[in-house]
């Protein structure tokens, strides 16, 4: 089985790994069961080296609680942008009808359906191999993507490592692919955090790993608000109180990150 994945992919595995740590706490946010397979050795591994609190796993509920309230809502297009290890598919009881694109690097989506042959989605899942940094998007309007319908597009884990230019780009291919009632999923780091030098530590750590943190915002909804994406920025901090987590930051005026659920 071929394990060999791009350092920014390879976070998908420590995400997995930390997904499992989760799932076996007896006040987990989530179940996710396959977590564990996806994470494997290189994963846990990894994993065990750094401290990251309880940031993936109530980002990992928030999204979860989006996703929710979109299909409530009648969404039944969901589209994860870098899906990585992301087992949604397979583990949130989504109504009939609704179909979950993945889109993300051949290498990674082979990975993922090696260590997961023969269990199931429950879900109607569509992989879609694609490269990011390009036009993905043609890849994902050929696997039946339709832009006249609401689309959930969850993008978790992933602006930070990409430059700005980057990431506008990636704000207009999907909000030119969506239809009104439309949410967005998503979230950000703060600039501020990445200025800080109590974090220059753990920043430079992962530049070594070829997986550096790049972009960051202080100003969310100035950020979304050009694509017509409205409401929904929390702290993410403050969604830690909420859930009983946290907080990440000593101190509140830290802001170390938000979360986003935004509609169109």
């Amino acid at each position: 089985m071929s394990t060999d994945l791009d350092p920014v992919a390879t976070t998908s595995r420590i995400t997995a790994a930390i997904r499992a740590a989760e799932s076996a706490r007896p006040d987990r946010l989530f179940d996710d069961p396959l977590a564990g397979t996806l994470a494997g050795d290189v994963g846990r591994a990894i994993a065990a080296r750094i401290d990251s609190g309880d940031v993936i796993p109530v980002r990992t509920r928030f999204d979860d609680d989006g996703l929710r309230t979109a299909v409530d809502a009648g969404v039944r297009q969901v589209v994860l942008v870098a899906a990585g290890m992301d087992t949604r598919a397979w583990r949130l009881p989504l109504p009939d009808g609704c179909t979950v694109f993945e889109v993300d690097r051949p290498a990674l989506l082979d990975l993922k359906a090696e260590l997961l042959a023969g269990t199931a989605p429950a879900a109607h899942r569509v992989p879609v191999p694609a490269d990011l940094t390009a036009d993905w998007t043609a890849s994902l309007d050929a696997a039946g993507h339709d832009p006249s319908r609401p689309t959930c597009w969850i993008v978790e884990g992933l602006l930070q490592y990409l430059p700005e230019p980057a990431v506008r780009t990636l704000l207009d291919a999907v909000s030119g692919r969506s239809a009104a009632g439309s949410r967005l999923l998503t979230d950000l780091v703060s600039a501020r955090l990445l200025a800080s030098e109590q974090m220059r530590p753990i920043l430079d750590s992962m530049a070594a790993a070829g997986s550096p943190w790049i972009f960051g915002s202080d100003d969310p909804d100035a950020l979304l608000a050009p694509y017509g994406w409205r409401g929904g920025v929390r702290l993410i901090d403050d969604v830690m109180a909420e859930l009983g987590r946290g907080p990440s930051s000593a101190d509140p005026s830290d802001a170390p990150g938000y979360l986003v659920h935004a509609i169109l």
